[in-house]
């Protein structure tokens, strides 16, 4: 159905174009009409053309300048202009006004429907377009909740690679490398701090997330939200700043405290949020856990973990940044990544405490200690007790800090070098102990979850430290070994094909020819022969 207005102050010209209009398509299309410019504004304000063939002189108001107002409030109708002046000005202004066709009176016939079936066909294709784009949203508002929930259960688990985190920012939108977790908490009732009847409430929310979620959105369009996992649900709003003003904290919490009560009125659920600081994206699980403890440290509706004594606060230019890349470049095994951001570190202090040795002494000691217990729990390093009794005479004995600094970069280093070492022994021990099971039983039908279970290791985990180390995966390993030996006995034995195929581990003679000279270039048969 389409909506068509005819505008002219000529009785006769609504009338033909009525009759023209009816007679070629029929009950497909609604007309309505007026004769000056000013009912043409009205008319358009409730009738809401889809096409308008507008005369452009008019009594009072001409078309032009309807047609303007028209396009205010409806930006989509497309015009038709019809006049008996072949004037230039007007064609110009209704070139600028976006006009489909400028037609000169008298229109014929043909001309009139030509017009009207390419303004058809054009809001054919927009309703279309339209169309399309509703499906793709509707789609989208069942996928992206999805997304989102995945998205949230890695950074609170932490089971990520990089570009985990870059792919689902990518697919979310999100273009900040900050945020703040919160946490909605539920239950039939508050008593303290403790939510009552937590089982029967997160069913109840679980029933009504569609309602939770859409409220959610309406005081925080950009809110990322998870599942209910038990009575918690687990949410990351994105912030471009790294850090909230104090306004800004209390719109935040102000917001969330109607937030609650507008959930309570839609799920008759009595709610709590807890609200975390804004970090960098990879440290979400510390703010999330900082909401879950404003929650438990109160009995507030809604708590807010800058408004309680729960945050380790540093000095302002105390470089934490720098300090936590020392950290996870050891963890990681990235040797000069560590070494760069000890030096930075140490840079920092002896510009800004050049003069205060033992304190640079006291700092260089915790840093050291704490990146050796990164690699005592990786397996990397034995605890002793008394593997540190020189550290103190070692640190007290230095007089400069260049001394310090060298101590305090090997001591760092050395950590990172046990990580990457255990890494690598524990990969190079697998792949050997795997090695020696298929050398010794490649004669059977051996698979990769049999070598996996051997080596007791995940056969994906496993797939991936037997590549890294070998250059070959587990399927080209097993089969270059029987090769090898299928060679040896074609040079040096009188057994048949079937025979040596089953000998190797092939029970299929035709399986085995195939890969044989897939890998050889030549059959069995060929190769013995020319071995000849």
């Amino acid at each position: 159905m389409y909506r068509i207005m005819l505008a002219d102050d000529e009785g006769i010209v609504i009338d033909s174009l009525r009759f023209i209009i009816e007679k070629e398509f029929g009950q497909g299309c609604m007309i309505e009409s007026a004769k000056t410019g000013r009912s043409v504004i009205e008319l358009a304000e409730h009738f809401r053309p889809d096409i308008a063939i507008m005369d452009i002189q008019m009594p009072g108001i001409n078309g032009i300048e309807a047609m303007r107002e028209i396009k205010k409030t409806n930006s989509n109708t497309m015009f038709i202009v019809i006049s008996a002046y072949d004037k230039f000005d007007y064609a110009k202004e209704a070139i600028n006004l976006g006009v489909l066709e400028y037609l000169n009176k008298p229109i014929e016939r043909g001309k009139v429907i030509q017009v009207l079936k390419k303004a058809m066909g054009l809001i054919d294709g927009e309703r279309e377009k339209r169309s399309n784009e509703l499906l793709i949203k509707e789609k989208m508002e069942t996928v992206v909740p999805i997304i989102e929930n995945g998205f949230l259960y890695t950074l609170l688990f932490q089971e990520y690679f990089e570009e985990d985190i870059l792919n689902y920012k990518q697919l979310l939108g999100i273009e900040s490398e900050y945020g703040f977790m919160a946490v909605l908490v539920c239950g039939e009732r508050q008593e303290g701090n403790h939510m009552t009847n937590a089982v029967g409430a997160s069913v109840r929310v679980q029933n009504s997330y569609r309602d939770v979620r859409e409220t959610v959105r309406e005081y925080y369009p950009d809110m990322l939200m998870s599942s209910v996992m038990s009575n918690k649900i687990a949410m990351y709003l994105p912030r471009k700043k790294e850090e909230l003003d104090y306004n800004e904290r209390i719109e935040v919490i102000e917001k969330s405290r109607e937030l609650v009560r507008k959930l309570k009125k839609r799920t008759n659920v009595v709610f709590r949020l807890g609200i975390g600081s804004i970090r960098h994206i990879h440290e979400a699980m510390t703010s999330y856990n900082e909401a879950l403890t404003s929650l438990i440290d109160t009995t507030n509706a809604v708590a807010h973990v800058d408004d309680l004594p729960l945050k380790c606060t540093y000095a302002d230019n105390y470089p934490i940044d720098v300090e936590k890349r020392i950290f996870e470049r050891v963890e990681k095994g990235d040797l000069n990544g560590a070494i760069t951001s000890a030096n930075s570190f140490f840079d920092w202090m002896e510009e800004n405490f050049e003069t205060h040795i033992i304190d640079i002494r006291l700092k260089v000691l915790e840093l050291v200690l704490w990146a050796e217990r990164l690699a005592y729990l990786s397996g990397g390093m034995t605890y002793h007790f008394l593997s540190r009794e020189e550290y103190l005479p070692a640190l007290l004995k230095y007089e400069t800090l260049e001394e310090l600094r060298t101590w305090f970069v090997d001591k760092l280093s050395e950590a990172c070098r046990r990580i990457v070492v255990k890494i690598e022994e524990q990969s190079v021990g697998v792949v050997s102990q795997a090695k020696r099971f298929i050398d010794t039983h490649y004669t059977k039908d051996i698979s990769l979850d049999d070598v996996s279970r051997e080596v007791d290791i995940s056969p994906y985990y496993f797939s991936k430290i037997f590549k890294d180390e070998t250059g070959e995966n587990f399927i080209e390993y097993v089969t270059n070994i029987r090769i090898e030996k299928a060679k040896e006995l074609l040079a040096s034995s009188e057994y048949s094909m079937k025979e040596i195929g089953c000998m190797i581990g092939y029970s299929d003679p035709n399986y085995f020819s195939r890969a044989f000279k897939k890998n050889v270039g030549v059959t069995p048969t060929e190769y013995k022969e020319g071995r000849i």
